[in-house]
């Protein structure tokens, strides 16, 4: 393999991990290499053995052949043994092209302004012309992140909601469903959080009514909970305000190879959230 060819596969290996929501150091131990070593492979300076092909291919659950090709959006289909994709709790690797899982990246580690079009086209492994190609500019990439953050966060809020009985569950369950999306989907998070300010007018009109409708469904829940368990609301809305805060804090410090799972934290986010409301609400310690 000459370095030409080194550079697009690791720049394919990067694309790859970003898409599966993994970060270099949580990849790396599961590999059972040095963060260094992953690093080295995704900036092209070093080669891929056959083996560790297949072994980093299956922890992006994508194939070899998918990471030695530069067709895009070849991945394997995602199974799981807890559930559907259409599980509020399962969150199966992202299915995105290569050119918004390379924007995604750029925009975490470099920020929305930082990021260039050629600086995505050297982490997707193509021509700018290529990314051009895909979409019309820089900003349609940051709205299709923002799109795709708010219609997963939407689709597992109602979900986690179906699931409730009653006021005080429902409001459990919601913050349990934001606080696994802002774990397990820290990157997407991270951006929507940091990058509002970015968007024009007209988009972050739209977003921002997406955000306020979620926040909406929380505050409701919380009235319902209060109401109850024969609490005052008064405070309801600051509470909704300091719960959902609380969540979208998230990426900014948790980190998949930390102590505490997702799905720890999102169990105790839940009994903190309770709490905060005078709620009795202990939920359990979490199995998984």
């Amino acid at each position: 393999m000459n370095t030409s060819e080194q550079v697009a596969l690791g720049a394919r290996v990067r694309r790859a991990r970003t898409a599966a929501g993994l970060s270099l150091r949580e990849t790396a131990r599961r590999l059972g290499v040095s963060p260094a070593t992953l690093s080295a492979v995704e900036n092209g300076k070093t080669g891929v053995s056959a083996a560790r092909l297949i072994a980093l291919a299956t922890t992006f659950g994508t194939t070899a052949a998918a990471l030695l090709d530069d067709t895009p959006a070849r991945r394997a289909p995602t199974t799981t043994p807890t559930g559907t994709a259409d599980d509020w709790r399962v969150f199966p690797p992202l299915d995105i092209d290569p050119v918004l899982a390379a924007a995604i990246a750029a925009f975490v580690e470099t920020g929305y302004h930082g990021a260039t079009v050629r600086t995505i086209a050297q982490r997707a492994g193509m021509s700018v012309p290529g990314v051009y190609h895909h979409y019309r500019d820089k900003q349609e990439l940051l709205v299709r992140a923002l799109d795709l953050t708010m219609d997963e966060l939407h689709r597992r809020v109602d979900a986690a909601r179906r699931e409730a009985t009653g006021g005080r569950d429902r409001v459990a369950r919601v913050v349990e469903a934001l606080a696994l999306f802002h774990t397990h989907r820290r990157e997407l998070a991270f951006i929507g959080a940091s990058e509002m300010r970015s968007l024009t007018p007209e988009n972050r009109r739209r977003i921002a009514a997406s955000r306020n409708a979620i926040q909406h469904r929380l505050d409701a829940d919380i009235d319902a909970a209060l109401t109850e368990a024969g609490l005052d609301t008064g405070r309801a809305r600051a509470a909704g305000r300091a719960i959902a805060t609380m969540c979208t804090s998230l990426p900014q410090w948790f980190r998949l190879d930390g102590a505490a799972t997702p799905e720890r934290i999102a169990t105790d986010y839940a009994n903190f959230a309770l709490g905060m409301l005078g709620i009795d609400g202990h939920r359990g310690t979490p199995d998984r």
